[in-house]
């Protein structure tokens, strides 16, 4: 098994020249076929008082400014693909709804993978928005990669953030690629109460022993909630004491991610994530 397409979220020109070095690495890893998504929005249009007339030449300048930016974002893409020696192609749509358009979620469902970049602001800005809710809807595991990170280095840790739901388990099985390729995995669960099934002091040792059985190097870690240590300080503490190169874990919610759909520990981990993390739904 092996992310044979991925799909690279090319919003600006800025962010493409940090995410393309990751996904170029990724590809070489995979030899893979890389796919540089762009959405190009219709300029809004903006209107004269008092008559409110649209104002032809704003809509213009607007829009000139943005199929620039997709001009220059594509040039940079191809550009650093072909001097890696990496196959791929550009779509790039224009669209008054942005990424939530049919065209880009087809494209991100024939992906095996979907790599993005972090955005620097927590201000959750429309354009955010917009792929944030387009990730989410993508039903694809996402790969997203730290604004503090500059330049890829080989996933030799790994962290699974475990608790037994249905998206934590759709998130290891989409990361099994690079669970097998890494050097050590640890299945990390925190606050887990006994169950049917499993005791709490157990948590994650049938996952283990079913990635064992897939050739991965892993060991089962799980730690009591602690007074005033919330899971996801639990979770950041384990991935800066064992420098790890990525984190795994579920997402959940019924919306967009900033506003909704990440709520208590997944959204407190993405807003001050260090490490790369691949998460699913």
């Amino acid at each position: 098994m092996a992310y044979k397409t991925i799909l690279a979220v090319v919003d600006t020109a800025e962010n493409t020249r940090q995410l393309d070095a990751f996904v170029a690495a990724l590809a070489q890893q995979f030899s893979s076929h890389v796919v540089g998504l762009h959405m190009e929005a219709l300029a809004a249009v903006p209107l004269i008082a008092p008559m409110e007339m649209p104002d032809p030449a704003t809509i213009q300048a607007v829009q000139d400014v943005a199929h620039k930016e997709t001009t220059e974002a594509g040039r940079i893409f191809s550009d650093s693909m072909a001097a890696n020696g990496i196959s791929s192609e550009w779509r790039s749509f224009v669209s008054s709804v942005g990424y939530s358009s049919q065209s880009s979620l087809q494209s991100a469902r024939c992906a095996d993978l979907i790599v993005a970049r972090q955005h620097n602001s927590s201000a959750l800005s429309d354009s955010r928005a917009d792929i944030d809710n387009f990730l989410y809807e993508s039903g694809r595991p996402v790969l997203l990669i730290p604004h503090i990170l500059n330049a890829p280095a080989p996933i030799r840790r790994v962290l699974i953030a475990w608790n037994g739901s249905r998206e934590a388990t759709r998130a290891t099985f989409d990361a099994l690629p690079f669970l097998q390729a890494a050097e050590s995995v640890e299945v990390f669960s925190v606050d887990m109460e006994d169950n049917d099934s499993e005791k709490a002091s157990l948590a994650g040792s049938e996952i283990a022993a079913t990635l064992a059985r897939h050739g991965v190097n892993v060991t089962v870690t799980s730690q009591e909630k602690l007074e005033g240590i919330a899971p996801h300080t639990a979770i950041e503490n384990r991935l800066a004491d064992n420098s790890i190169d990525l984190l795994v874990m579920g997402a959940y919610g019924h919306s967009r991610w900033w506003e909704m759909l990440f709520g208590g520990v997944t959204r407190t981990l993405l807003d001050s994530m260090t490490a790369m993390t691949l998460m699913s739904r």
